[in-house]
């Protein structure tokens, strides 16, 4: 399996382990699956039980190509609309534990997965999207050419990790929080900093931690309370997992 190193703003390496071809051609299939028993199922009720197909015939083509794209829309964008809504998962990749990330360490956005699913009609069309397979097969993070103009990767969430090598960290059961606006924060978000964090204080580097705390405070509102930068971020790790353990 393909490491995938992601380089923060931070300037700090965090590795994962890119998705396998087979992984993402699995969790295609799984969508595939899905999709096709939406239109089963639109086809039988709608088209035939509730005789749509009856009215249809008496339409001009124009209207039936308009009724078809109507009923066939949620497929057509079925894969953008689940990657935006799920953080860059579909229910194959939920099933199959994979996901979208930005290379560059920051969740990737609906942009990203737009430009994502625009090349995937392009490949689906082109040798029936053996130019996508190959793309993956040859590039050294298992990208598509999707993946490559989005700037984006799969990764799998299938690791053999512990507490260190997470966003978790243990809290007593009479913990009390600091900062509630953490929850702006996503699980990315608290991956990146802990790996920053875990790395940096070791070595000593106070400008990293520094600049990691004005990132928090930026991006969150949050105010750093105990003055010390250290103290500041593990406060911040210790409350997302207060407010997030039950979600």
């Amino acid at each position: 399996m393909s490491e995938l190193s992601i380089n923060t703003t931070q300037n700090v390496n965090i590795n994962f382990k890119a998705a396998s071809v087979g992984e993402r051609m699995l969790a295609s299939f799984l969508d595939f699956l899905i999709k096709m028993a939406y239109v089963i199922v639109i086809f039988s009720v709608v088209f035939y039980l509730l005789g749509l197909s009856e009215i249809m015939d008496k339409m001009d083509n124009w209207s039936q190509i308009a009724i078809v794209i109507l009923f066939f829309f949620p497929v057509m964008i079925y894969t953008v609309t689940l990657e935006s809504i799920f953080e860059g998962q579909t229910i194959g990749k939920k099933l199959i534990k994979i996901k979208v990330v930005k290379i560059d360490g920051y969740q990737a956005g609906f942009g990203d997965y737009l430009i994502r699913w625009i090349f995937r009609i392009v490949e689906n069309n082109m040798l029936s999207g053996l130019i996508g397979l190959i793309a993956m097969i040859v590039s050294s993070k298992v990208q598509r050419l999707g993946d490559m103009a989005a700037g984006t990767a799969v990764i799998t969430l299938k690791n053999d990790i512990n507490i260190n090598s997470t966003i978790l960290v243990d809290i007593n059961e009479d913990y009390i929080p600091t900062y509630p606006l953490v929850i702006k924060l996503s699980d990315n978000d608290m991956r990146i900093i802990k790996e920053t964090f875990q790395i940096a204080r070791p070595n000593g580097d106070f400008e990293t931690i520094r600049k990691l705390c004005v990132k928090i405070e930026t991006v969150t509102g949050i105010k750093n309370q105990s003055g010390i930068d250290s103290d500041f971020i593990q406060t911040i790790l210790k409350d997302y997992n207060f407010y997030t353990r039950n979600m």
